[in-house]
């Protein structure tokens, strides 16, 4: 035994992990180590900001429960959301961009029929109706593919985060016809805060930044031998596409939701009033021959 440097102990550390059996878990741990041990040394962190940082993390991890995931807000707030998708996605140069979850995103949510509104509360907004097409890179129908929708209310919560909203309010999957056409019901989003009565809240407060996530639609779209999609559709006239709390616009995502003449919504969509019209196909890359 004798006193090591602090490059030492980093050695020693790393040669503790270097039979780890599993080669990408070996290769993994060995880096986080390398960069942690890094990080120390680089700020010279005291024992008070180590522990100062273990609490906010426990923190962090008491404040999560179903339905609410603030670990995961929190790797969004400081960008590696948005850095692991742009790492790991690997989108074809023709397909539609992906981005972000978030940590709102529900599973087995109700299937909507060609058309039904995911909006089930009374609501005076003006209908928006999301049409186009999921198309492969060769510009072909998936004719099997399934459209999942969600979005805040007018309050900018989700379902999950306001008892007054009920389950699975703004939120469903559709199915495309045999052409890959589909048609989506639901109102026009809203820009709104993430939460910030926890530990985000604080960092935000810190950091003096803003806690604002620009409007937009959140959109899953899968198919049998095709590579899932998760994307955002970002309102253009929203005023924090600059500014997103959380980094995930991209401008190839950005559209404008076109205002519809009550007599065209009427012949179009069969109601009365005006209404809002989004235009979109998406397109998805296969991983197996179709057919």
């Amino acid at each position: 035994m004798r006193n090591m440097t602090e490059a030492e102990l980093t050695e020693v550390v790393l040669q503790r992990y270097q039979d780890t059996p599993d080669p990408r878990l070996r290769e993994i741990l060995q880096s986080l180590i390398r960069h942690l041990h890094a990080f120390v040394r680089d700020v010279r962190l005291t024992e008070e900001e180590w522990l100062r940082g273990i609490l906010y993390l426990t923190a962090v991890g008491q404040i999560s429960d179903d339905k609410r995931q603030e670990m995961i807000l929190l790797s969004d707030n400081v960008g590696v959301s948005m850095l692991v998708n742009m790492v790991s996605a690997g989108v074809a140069q023709a397909a539609t961009e992906s981005t972000v979850v978030g940590p709102f995103y529900v599973p087995g949510t109700p299937e909507r029929q060609w058309g039904e509104s995911i909006q089930q509360l009374p609501c005076d907004d003006a209908p928006l109706f999301v049409r186009g097409r999921v198309l492969d890179l060769a510009g072909e129908p998936v004719a099997d593919a399934q459209i999942e929708v969600w979005q805040t209310n007018s309050n900018g919560m989700y379902d999950i985060q306001d008892p007054e909203q009920p389950e699975h309010n703004l939120r469903g999957w559709y199915r495309v016809n045999a052409d890959g056409e589909f048609l989506v019901r639901t109102v026009r989003p809203v820009r709104y805060p993430i939460p910030t009565d926890g530990p985000i809240g604080e960092l935000l407060n810190a950091t003096s930044r803003h806690p604002w996530r620009p409007a937009h639609l959140h959109v899953k779209v899968t198919a049998a031998g095709c590579k899932p999609l998760v994307t955002h559709i970002f309102d253009a006239e929203d005023p924090y596409l600059d500014s997103d709390v959380v980094f995930a616009v991209k401008q190839s995502l950005v559209r404008k939701f076109e205002p519809v003449t009550a007599s065209n919504s009427s012949r179009e969509y069969g109601i009365s009033g005006p209404c809002l019209e989004l235009r979109y196909d998406f397109t998805i890359e296969r991983t197996m021959p179709a057919g």
